[in-house]
Parts: C-alpha cells; structure tokens; sequence
C-alpha cells in the first residue's frame, strides 16, 4: 500500500491501541456481530473508549499534542479529536457501564461511526494497512505491543 510502517511513530504502541479503538467504533457490522452478541475477545464500547484514551489522555487534551509522537500530522489528529469528542459525549450520557444496545441506539452513535471511520480510514492507510479489514481481537493487540 505504500505507506508508513506502523512501528516507526516514536509511541507506536499508543497508536495501535488508538487505532483498533478507531476501527472497532467504526465498524457497524462490527457492532452487530461481535459487540452485540458479546463474542470474546474485543471487548466492548467502553473498552474501545479506555483505548482510545487510555495512555493518551486524549479525554484531556488535543491529539495534536502528540502529532510526531502518535499521530503523523495535525490532519490525523484533528480527525482523532472529533471523533473523542463524540464518543465521549455519548460515554457521558448513557454511562459506562450501559449495555452495548444503549450506545448504538443512541441518536448520536452514526456521528460517533463516521468520525471514527474517518480517522480509522486515514490512520490505516497511512501505516500501509488496508482499513476495512475486521478488527483485531484484543490478544492480537496485546501480542503486537509486547517489546
């Protein structure tokens, strides 16, 4: 695909998990067949959330705080940021310990679907990954961020 691989960014780690964060809350066929009918090993929306903001802090501040470090420029992380944003509102409004169908039946969960597949979409390809693969489980994220 030509692009970037995904281990040069000096928190690469941090970017995987923002990125399969991204691609899960981006992915509605996701939603229906893994977090809807609570297939192991993704988690689920709250998870993808902590992951999404864990390590970065990103429910705090700008991803552009960390573009070079995490995010290759300010176009990736202005799109990171939207899609926070949005994600978290809704965190806030049906809570975090809610079922999965509170979040995808919530009015503003499409807007939370493209601001993530947006980034999801620009973050992949610039790591040389084809975005519209399924999402990885979780053991294969913990084997990918070992050192």
């Amino acid at each position: 695909m030509g692009g970037m691989p995904l281990n040069d960014m000096p928190w690469w780690r941090w970017r995987i998990n923002v990125r399969s964060a991204l691609h899960m809350l981006s992915d509605p066929g996701f939603h229906e067949t893994t977090w809807l009918t609570g297939q192991e090993g993704y988690g689920d929306v709250t998870d993808a959330v902590y992951r999404l903001v864990e390590d970065t802090w990103l429910d705090n501040w700008s991803a552009e705080k960390y573009v070079g470090a995490v995010f290759r420029d300010s176009g990736e992380a202005a799109l990171v940021d939207v899609a926070v944003l949005r994600v978290l509102r809704i965190l806030h409004q049906v809570g975090p310990d809610a079922p999965v169908s509170a979040y995808l039946e919530h009015q503003g969960w499409p807007e939370v679907v493209l601001a993530a597949r947006e980034a999801h979409v620009r973050m992949a390809r610039a790591d040389g990954e084809d975005p519209d693969t399924p999402p990885r489980s979780l053991d294969v994220l913990r084997i990918m961020t070992r050192s």
